[in-house]
């Protein structure tokens, strides 16, 4: 499956960069995925949050994913780190799939890396995204 730029906000694309300016301070394994999340932010077509379309998933998005082996559907709030509660579903950016399914748009499809190989998952729809909650409000 080919990997497509993906979209964020440059408030989202700042912020996460210096969460990796600051990996150092990480494990090992913390440093890892640090570097799979500098490897999204590489790839990823910032945007003004007024010119962000409401279907991709934003940090703090709650989305509804497809998982394209099992026919699971499970539903995430993408969080920063300090806010991942897994029982809650809020799944941290630094986790495998948080990474991969940030800036993904409802329609696409993505992989992303497990202990005994990749998974395939597809994005089925965006409940919630706060820059088209914002601009709603506004």
């Amino acid at each position: 499956m080919k990997k497509h730029n993906i979209i964020m906000t440059a408030a989202d694309y700042e912020e996460l960069s210096y969460a990796i300016a600051a990996a150092v301070k990480f494990s090992q394994r913390g440093r890892a995925e640090m570097r799979a999340l500098e490897a999204e932010l590489a790839r990823a077509e910032i945007l003004e949050a007024k010119y962000l379309p409401p279907d991709v998933i934003t940090m703090n998005s709650r989305a509804e994913l497809l998982d394209l082996d099992s026919g699971e559907r499970m539903e995430f709030i993408l969080v920063f780190p300090s806010d991942a509660n897994i029982e809650a579903g809020k799944i941290s950016v630094l986790a495998p799939l948080g990474t991969a399914m940030l800036g993904y748009r409802v329609g696409d499809e993505f992989e992303w890396q497990v202990p005994y190989g990749i998974r395939k998952s597809k994005v089925n729809y965006v409940y919630f995204q706060p820059e088209a909650e914002l601009k709603k409000a506004a």
